[in-house]
């Protein structure tokens, strides 16, 4: 992803906490002394209202006007008015009259409220919260992932675990004012597991709702997902691909799923890497390729750029037969577009088509079961938000 202006990495949810890194985040991340959550928020640039005007062209004077409020750093604006070379501009923004700022500290403070709180094995996830903030823009738009030690899931043969917790963010700019959605972290390899729960989105229009008891659903769900994910993926580890018996590369299989060129190969050099054997792979490992490339290769920004890819490699885990369905469709429309070429290429590729449908016929068997978990964990998000 695009590089940050700053990163800033966090443990305990203040100062009164006494928490550690986990060992496999603290090698990764090679930093000594975290910040808490609380301080670390503290210090993120705030927004305020104040007058917009313009200058008219035949008289030179400056005119005001109510349709629009420019959203300025407060501290920012003190220290252009005092200094005679400030640090940062304070403008982020120039928006309507219907604009409604929501400030970090409007949304993360109930955050902090409920981590002290809620409580898992007896500790209160204030105590064993960790994770990274992004800054870009000049702190107008902010990203971070926030993972709690002990909300895990342990794969056999690995000691480091997938850690869960949410992702959030938020921005000055009118495109969010605030987001969320489940997230987790594969210890093993740093990947980046995105919106295991539907992303929850608040924009800058109207009231302001009530945070504190959006933050007790969405932490409830992503509880709800650490108890099923396991099994998600012990049942993805059950599904391979016969890439001897298929018309196209793993690479291709990427391709196909609409990964750009740059992202499929990365996906299929690390699911190659880390595949039992290169033409026998399953779902499991054909995800976490994907995850890899996504983590640690995306060139755009987070966001909506991102989360279009992020849905297609989730469905690799939760949806393989989807998967399956929309690679089918993918390939069958290359087959149109590079035409017909005579009846040798024609049979060829009415041979390789029916080879990706049998591989869809024989994951019917656990189709099933798929679906059965699937709904279950929505009828339970459901009950949450009821």
């Amino acid at each position: 992803m695009k590089d940050p202006e700053s990163r800033t990495v966090f443990a305990g949810v203040d100062g009164r906490t006494d928490t550690e890194l986990p060992d496999w985040y603290r090698r990764k991340k090679t930093i000594d002394e975290p910040k808490s959550f609380a301080e670390t928020m503290r210090d993120r640039p705030q927004a305020v209202e104040t007058t917009v005007a313009y200058r008219n062209p035949y008289s030179d004077e400056w005119v005001e006007t109510e349709r629009f409020n420019a959203l300025v750093e407060p501290t920012r604006a003190r220290d252009h008015a005092t200094d005679d070379e400030p640090d940062a501009d304070p403008l982020f923004h120039v928006p309507t009259d219907s604009y409604a700022i929501i400030n970090p500290v409007d949304v993360y403070r109930p955050l902090e409220e409920v981590l002290r709180e809620e409580t898992i094995d007896g500790t209160p996830l204030g105590n064993v919260m960790f994770g990274e903030i992004r800054r870009y823009r000049g702190g107008g738009e902010v990203h971070m992932d926030i993972m709690f030690d002990g909300l895990e899931v342990r794969l056999p043969g690995r000691a480091d675990p997938i850690t869960m917790g949410v992702t959030s963010g938020y921005d000055f700019f009118g495109e969010h004012a605030v987001y969320v959605e489940g997230f987790a972290q594969d210890g093993y390899c740093s990947n980046s597991m995105r919106s295991l729960t539907d992303k929850e989105v608040i924009k800058h229009v109207g009231d302001v709702r009530d945070f504190r008891t959006w933050w007790e659903e969405i932490l409830t769900q992503v509880e709800l997902v650490a108890d099923d994910l396991f099994e998600f993926i012990r049942d993805a580890q059950e599904i391979d691909l016969e890439f001897s018996e298929l018309p196209f590369t793993v690479a291709e299989f990427y391709s196909l799923l609409g990964f750009p060129d740059y992202l499929a190969e990365r996906a299929a050099e690390d699911t190659e890497a880390n595949a039992a054997s290169p033409f026998e792979i399953d779902m499991w490992t054909l995800h976490s390729g994907a995850t890899y490339a996504l983590t640690h290769f995306f060139q755009g920004k987070e966001g909506t750029s991102l989360d279009q890819y992020v849905r297609v490699a989730n469905d690799i885990l939760f949806n393989p037969e989807g998967t399956i369905e929309r690679v089918e469709r993918a390939y069958e429309e290359q087959l149109e577009v590079d035409g017909d070429d005579g009846s040798q290429a024609s049979l060829v590729g009415e041979r390789a088509l029916a080879s990706i449908e049998r591989v869809n016929e024989d994951l019917q068997a656990n189709v099933e079961q798929f679906e059965a978990r699937e709904e279950a964990l929505r009828e339970r998000f459901q009950q949450v938000t009821n």
